[in-house]
């Protein structure tokens, strides 16, 4: 579910390394619930969803500021699903989070999962063919 395929590379060193921790992070995520799914997780649960959106932030940012440099045109675009995706992390209510532990975070990992995939097989390949002829990998 949260391994790397070489079809989402995008020719950039710095971004694909990026995407690989996203997934890592993913993984990290999953490994959890399958290995202690009758347990208590949430102050781990909390610790991987912190480093999750904390590195969701920082890829973001190194990705749009690569985008503001060299003029790509859809910027905004990209920043929008940027941001839809940082708001349903921040959304996470933490309450009903630790309530329903399992059934949220498999909820979560499918969103997390399907959203890193679609998002870079459709909206970050666009830009691989941008920045390679730039010169940029």
């Amino acid at each position: 579910m949260f391994t790397w395929k070489e079809e989402y590379s995008c020719n950039i060193k710095s971004i694909d390394d990026q995407h690989k921790e996203l997934l890592k992070i993913g993984s990290s995520l999953y490994e959890m619930v399958r290995l202690k799914k009758h347990e208590d997780n949430y102050d781990e649960l909390v610790q991987i969803l912190n480093e999750l959106k904390d590195y969701t932030l920082y890829h973001f940012q190194a990705e749009e500021k690569l985008m503001e440099e060299y003029g790509y045109e859809e910027l905004f675009l990209h920043k929008f699903e940027h941001k839809s995706f940082l708001k349903k992390l921040e959304g996470l209510e933490l309450d009903e989070l630790d309530e329903k532990q399992f059934d949220m975070t498999m909820d979560l990992i499918v969103f997390v999962a399907n959203w890193i995939e679609q998002h870079i097989l459709k909206s970050d390949l666009k830009y691989k063919e941008f920045f390679n002829s730039k010169g940029i990998s």
